[in-house]
């Protein structure tokens, strides 16, 4: 037992070094500019240790960056996690989404660029938990205004919430990187939460429910949507 409780506290201590080591180089990447180059030296003094102590918490450099772009993976979810959720109007609701993303690449464009290097890995995985993230809202959406979905529209949720993150993901990446960067964050915040209201309102109507994006999606749920007037 007493062995057993000093392994508890010694992987306790050696999950904490590890944390510190890479909020160390989160510190570190967002000290250069986007796409700057970093060492592990850097970190190492960062993190207030030797070199050779930050390898023995990981493999090689390959498997530290990836530990790093999780990380920062992290650290997005954490943000965005309080806005995916069913509170305020329509509008409201993909504006705060989409509006908390561009605000953490903005505030974190050292980050984002060294996440985005890697084409898959951490941060296609960290994509698509958001995207999970999107379709269980969209299911619940759908759920509770009482649309009828056949098996095929039901299927399509899923590639829809992904191909829904992908364009965002893919419209902020291309504006962080243009050299005059316009429009502004908020406006293109704005557009892009517009673009997103005008697909799932198509996809509504095609189903009989018209929505008020201006109005309390409480309120919409309660009456289930407007239904499509009929000629």
């Amino acid at each position: 037992m007493a062995q057993d409780g000093r392994q508890a506290r010694w992987d306790k201590h050696n999950q904490q070094r590890r944390l510190s080591i890479l909020d160390a180089a989160l510190e570190v990447i967002e000290a250069e500019p986007p796409g700057a180059e970093f060492h592990v030296q850097q970190i190492a003094a960062s993190a207030g240790l030797n070199r050779t102590v930050v390898y023995r918490h990981f493999t090689d450099r390959a498997d530290l960056d990836a530990a790093i772009r999780a990380h920062i993976i992290a650290s997005l979810q954490t943000e965005l996690a309080p806005a995916v959720s069913l509170e305020g109007t329509v509008n409201e609701i993909i504006e705060r989404i989409i509006s908390t993303y561009v605000g953490w690449t903005v505030a974190h464009q050292s980050l984002h660029a060294f996440a985005l290097q890697e084409a898959a890995g951490a941060f296609q995985q960290g994509v698509d938990q958001i995207a999970e993230m999107l379709s269980d809202l969209l299911t619940l959406a759908i759920t509770l205004l009482g649309a009828e979905l056949d098996e095929a529209e039901v299927a399509l949720v899923d590639p829809l919430a992904h191909g829904l993150v992908g364009a965002v993901l893919g419209a902020v990446r291309r504006w962080l990187a243009r050299e005059v960067r316009e429009p502004s964050a908020d406006r293109l915040a704005n557009l892009l939460s517009l673009s997103i209201w005008n697909l799932l309102d198509g996809h509504a109507r095609r189903l009989g429910v018209v929505l008020d994006p201006d109005l309390p999606i409480a309120d919409v749920f309660a009456g289930s949507g407007s239904p499509e007037p009929t000629a």
